[in-house]
């Protein structure tokens, strides 16, 4: 029990001092580990379990899309991806369809190693 309060207290401090670029490189871990939890509720026929990371995945893009600067252009191309991530999701959990999750967990993947790879050359532009 002590093992998990000092991980839940190290992955707390984790977060508390990470950067905004590092907090969003962990909303994309999250939602990518979800993503695949909801697959594999998928392939153990369990509803529920589905339903709920599938939940979990449109709560971060959520948040992805509310914090959007919409003074950049490129937000709006933002946004629109992650309307339709979202319209993806809502019918793989109707239809608990494992290939439309795995096609967004494409996305998602894709989005996160290019937010890594802005986060390289700004560090090392800074």
């Amino acid at each position: 029990m002590n093992n998990l309060k000092g991980y839940a207290a190290y992955a707390n401090s984790k977060i508390m001092t990470a950067t905004p670029a590092e907090l969003t490189l962990m909303l994309y871990d999250g939602a990518i580990k979800f993503c695949n939890i909801a697959i594999a509720g998928i392939e153990e026929k369990d509803v529920e379990k589905t339903h709920n990371n599938i939940k979990k995945v449109e709560d971060i893009i959520t948040e992805f899309q509310v914090t959007l600067n919409h003074k950049y252009p490129v937000a709006d191309d933002f946004d629109n991806v992650y309307k339709y991530l979202k319209d993806r999701l809502l019918e793989a959990n109707i239809k608990k369809d494992k290939e439309i999750l795995e096609e967004v967990l494409k996305h998602l993947r894709t989005m996160r190693d290019t937010w890594k790879e802005v986060m390289k050359l700004s560090n090392n532009h800074s």
